[in-house]
């Protein structure tokens, strides 16, 4: 059978940044397969049905024709057979548990006290743009090599690229509506090859430790090195996926906790509870919401929906992670809940390959956060907005606490 359903085709772009979870509600319970016009894809809503395709031999991993406009080929997150292999291959080793927890700490702990000594003293501060975010791009900033480019650059370059991959409205005729949408992207990704270029030109005669450096040197015959135009597609993925994932996170956890203060002063009086913490805040909003993408290599049948070969669909882990079916009263934030499985880092050979970087991160960031300043408290005079639906996080987040 194929899933038409009339209201499908009202769905809007802007309904679904600003809050997705009406819409997929409603899918998950009368469509959770369907083909949304706007997207010009299929839709899974669900946590079986995202999966079962993340992890089927009958699909591919394809990235977003949003996505393929604002990275360029070949990016990691949208190849497959060899080059997804030498890709992986490219950038797992820095991101293993082993290597990570060999530098983590010394990498991040130094980041988060210098962010905070800014404001610890002031009684109040927004933590998105002072705190969690700058934490998150000066981590991974440092950690590829771009120890010399400004924080605030780094926000600027993941936030243009993230509305540019997020671009997805499509018209009847599988075109963009909005193409001036990739232009801010554009004008980033120019921006970071001016900047990276000479530090690549650095590298190949020159390796160092920095990731980047690896991405060219790693696994190549002697006297070879990766052509920058391969690994830029990934290092564009990097500067936005892995950029913001630990940094709303970190928000996200935050805003959860202040929905449940005696959950919250559980977390800053037993630090051991912060991972549990964070684990609950991805799952309660997933900083990748809906950005992954798989296409069917033959016809196949998912969950009663025919799907042709080359069906585009795409898996909204936010969706998932808010299923009923797995967890009671999913739209809470509560850290007590069993800790089931959730797919905030995806499944299957396309899975993050930052989920052990991204989580130190967070539970770094958190620890020194709560040690400095305890009596943490959201400042309900301003409202706490989040956006997005491929990325998905608070906009800002106002607190105080007594000096």
């Amino acid at each position: 059978m194929t899933t038409t359903v009339s209201w499908l085709d009202d769905i809007t772009m802007t309904e679904l940044e600003r809050n997705p979870y009406p819409v997929y509600e409603r899918l998950r319970s009368e469509a959770p397969l369907a083909y949304v016009p706007v997207l010009g894809s299929y839709i899974a809503s669900t946590a079986e049905i995202c999966r079962e395709i993340a992890t089927s031999p009958d699909f591919e991993a394809i990235i977003t024709k949003a996505g393929g406009r604002t990275f360029g080929h070949p990016a990691v997150i949208g190849v497959n057979g060899p080059i997804h292999d030498d890709l992986r291959s490219m950038v797992d080793p820095a991101l293993q548990p082993q290597e990570v927890d060999r530098w983590i700490d010394d990498l991040v702990r130094p980041i988060a006290r210098r962010y905070l000594e800014t404001f610890e003293d002031a009684g109040n501060a927004e933590l998105v743009a002072q705190y969690c975010e700058p934490v998150s791009v000066r981590a991974l900033g440092d950690l590829l090599g771009l120890h010399d480019v400004s924080s605030d650059t780094l926000r600027d370059w993941f936030h243009k690229l993230s509305r540019s991959f997020t671009n997805a409205g499509v018209d009847e005729n599988g075109e963009f509506t909005n193409p001036e949408g990739f232009t801010e992207g554009d004008e980033a990704k120019a921006e970071i090859r001016a900047i990276v270029d000479p530090k690549i030109d650095h590298w190949i005669t020159h390796p160092d430790d920095s990731a980047i450096s690896h991405w060219l040197h790693d696994g190549m015959p002697a006297g070879q090195t990766r052509d920058r135009d391969y690994i830029y597609p990934t290092l564009f993925v990097y500067l936005l996926g892995a950029m913001q994932e630990p940094g709303h996170a970190m928000a996200s956890t935050l805003v959860g906790l202040f929905t449940r203060p005696e959950q919250l002063e559980m977390v800053v009086d037993e630090p051991g509870l912060i991972p549990r913490a964070i684990s609950e805040g991805m799952r309660w909003t997933s900083p990748i919401w809906s950005a992954t993408a798989r296409i069917s290599t033959t016809d196949v049948e998912v969950a009663g929906v025919a799907l042709p070969e080359g069906s585009v669909v795409l898996l909204s882990y936010g969706s998932a992670n808010h299923d009923h079916a797995v967890y009671d009263a999913p739209s809470d934030y509560d850290l007590t809940r069993p800790p089931l499985p959730h797919l905030a880092f995806g499944a299957g050979n396309h899975a993050c390959a930052g989920i052990y970087f991204a989580n130190h991160v967070c539970r770094i960031g958190l620890e020194e956060l709560f040690d400095s300043i305890p009596n943490l408290e959201r400042d309900t005079e301003s409202d706490v907005e989040f956006w997005g639906w491929g990325f998905r996080g608070p906009t800002s987040l106002h607190v105080t606490w007594e000096v």
